[in-house]
């Protein structure tokens, strides 16, 4: 199935009902699918075999992502935070291609052999008033649907090939056809360039939920949206979701229309979604577990799960909070040793998905095994009743003498202690033992002494996990989808 087919399906079955925009001047869905149309004839007579995106959210970007697909051209959102000369270089990759750009930021882009950059107002232009193109996507699910940077924190940015079967398939198997209430609406913060961001817009659409952009995150812009559009249900980023209840906190907004919001994209401090659900009961909470190579969520932990966790009187039970819950129907999920042997219950080791959503596939190589298996270098394990916990990268897994150690199991102790507001563990070089545990703190409204966190941290755990090093900072690197830069952190601590 083709991507494109989504917005004409819901146009057909629901072409009055709200599809993007806010709820006064909002888009439908039969706009919508006449707006693509008209934006593809235009982007095809201007050539390319790619369409580049740069530029904040809004009602441009589904647009632009369906009448990319309705010309079977892949469509490539870029990340317009990178220095210019960062992002040119990547809107260099997508030549042949046809750049929708941001009016304030074509500027910041150089001239590129085979690349035409338009404003994004004209191509909104071009959307309302030219005429239809002839629809590509009738036996093209095989073809590529999007291009998706990653960060190239180890390198340059590998481009990540999606295709429409991938994307189709993930949307299908999570979302019920038009299965929103009219008044439901869905609030999108993460940028364009971000799966989530794109997911977002498929799985809207398919659902028929009308989707409302904020073009960059403030946590008081996103709590202002949420109470004036009568937001149903929204996704963020862990460090979104604390300062989202900052602010709700300070102005006693308490959101009586939301009902779902889903996280994801990073590790989930627990102290900050037991808050979450404690401000808000009435919202359904889930945490969502995924990859861009894998089309979005794989493993998802519901709001029962949330709730049974948050009131239940065991260890095991309130422990489950931590995880990403069961994998989603259709998908398998397997915990693999280093030598490949698949692994039991409450053993470590990395995470191997497969199923129709998968791609795990970039454009300079395929690193799907021929069996359809993909090898996430995420570490974790499954317990007894097939719940899983994420580790973190497997790159990001410290080594000293001989034994793994988990950052995120030793932050997780760190952060239950009340002067520790965040905080990031990672491996340093060592002669003696290989590498030796560091850990960066953020301190809350007292600072604790290094003796008293280190004291803390051998009560809990084994004394090899105790950090040998400590540092005390304002706050910790972040991207803009909430992934801590710890590679960039530990090449600073390294350098000091």
């Amino acid at each position: 199935m083709h991507t494109a087919l989504l917005l004409d399906m819901v146009a057909d079955a629901a072409p009055d009902r709200l599809a993007l925009g806010r709820r006064a001047d909002g888009l439908t869905f039969a706009e919508a699918r006449r707006r693509a149309h008209h934006g593809a004839a235009w982007l095809e007579q201007l050539g390319g075999t790619n369409v580049a995106f740069v530029g904040l959210n809004g009602p441009s970007l589904p647009v632009a992502i369906f009448a990319a697909g309705m010309l079977a051209r892949p469509f490539a959102p870029l990340n317009y935070r990178l220095p210019d000369a960062d992002l040119n270089k990547l809107l260099a990759r997508t030549a042949p291609s046809v750049a929708i750009v941001d009016d304030d930021m074509v500027p910041r882009l150089a001239a590129h052999e085979g690349v035409t950059v338009v404003s994004r107002s004209a191509f909104d232009a071009a959307c309302k008033v030219h005429g239809d193109c002839e629809a590509q996507f009738l036996d093209a699910d095989h073809d590529i649907a999007v291009l998706l940077f990653t960060s190239g924190t180890t390198g340059d940015p590998k481009a990540a090939i999606l295709r429409h079967r991938n994307l189709t398939s993930y949307v299908i198997s999570t979302v019920e056809f038009l299965g929103a209430e009219e008044d439901e609406a869905a609030l999108v913060s993460v940028p364009p360039y971000h799966i989530a961001g794109i997911s977002a817009v498929l799985t809207g659409t398919y659902g028929g939920r009308r989707i409302v952009h904020l073009e960059a995150f403030t946590p008081e812009a996103w709590v202002e949206a949420a109470a004036a559009e009568a937001i149903t249900h929204a996704m963020v980023v862990p460090t979104m979701l604390g300062r989202i209840l900052d602010v709700l906190e300070k102005t006693g907004e308490t959101l009586p229309s939301l009902r779902a919001l889903s996280y994801g994209g990073g590790r989930m401090p627990l102290p900050v979604i037991e808050r979450a659900l404690n401000m808000l009961p009435h919202v359904d909470f889930a945490n969502a577990y995924g990859l861009t190579e894998t089309s979005s969520t794989i493993s998802i932990l519901g709001p029962d799960d949330h709730r049974m966790a948050i009131y239940s009187d065991d260890e095991a039970g309130k422990r489950r909070l931590g995880s990403v819950g069961k994998p989603l129907p259709g998908l398998e999920l397997e915990i693999r040793g280093p030598d490949g042997q698949v692994l039991g219950p409450n053993q470590s080791g990395e995470i191997y998905v497969r199923g129709e959503q998968v791609s795990g596939e970039y454009t300079s190589k395929k690193v799907i095994q021929d069996d359809g298996w993909f090898a996430t270098n995420d570490g974790g394990f499954l317990d007894e009743e097939g719940f899983l916990f994420v580790e973190g990268r497997l790159d990001d897994v410290i080594v000293r003498g001989g034994e793994n150690m988990s950052p995120g199991e030793i932050e997780d102790v760190l952060r239950e202690h009340p002067g520790v507001a965040d905080v990031a563990v990672l491996g340093l070089p060592d002669n003696e033992w290989g590498e030796k545990v560091a850990a960066v703190i953020v301190a809350g409204e007292t600072t604790p002494s290094a003796d008293e966190l280190a004291a803390w941290t051998k009560a809990r755990l084994r004394s090899s996990k105790t950090p040998e090093v400590w540092a005390f900072r304002d706050a910790l690197p972040y991207n803009d989808t909430g992934k801590l830069l710890r590679r960039q952190l530990k090449a600073e601590m390294a350098k000091g």
